[in-house]
């Protein structure tokens, strides 16, 4: 079973996944059972968000570091 996060509201809406022709509506906030393959879809997705926020994170830090050589 998935439980996908819900926080009422930017993390409210189901989420939806496909493969392979294959269609799933997950609720949030809720133990739903899928299918292995779509727990593996929604695992990566999590993980390929936490990576964009860690760089982003890390590209902004170079950027403030870059223009405090400019606010003499």
């Amino acid at each position: 079973a998935v439980k996908l996060f819900y926080d009422g509201e930017k993390y409210k809406d189901d989420v939806f996944v496909a493969v392979n022709g294959r269609k799933y509506q997950i609720k949030r906030g809720e133990p739903v059972m899928v299918p292995r393959y779509i727990k593996e879809v929604l695992d990566n997705s999590q993980k390929q968000d936490a990576a964009a926020s860690r760089y982003m994170e890390e590209e902004s830090e170079k950027a403030r570091e870059r223009f405090k050589k400019f606010d003499r």
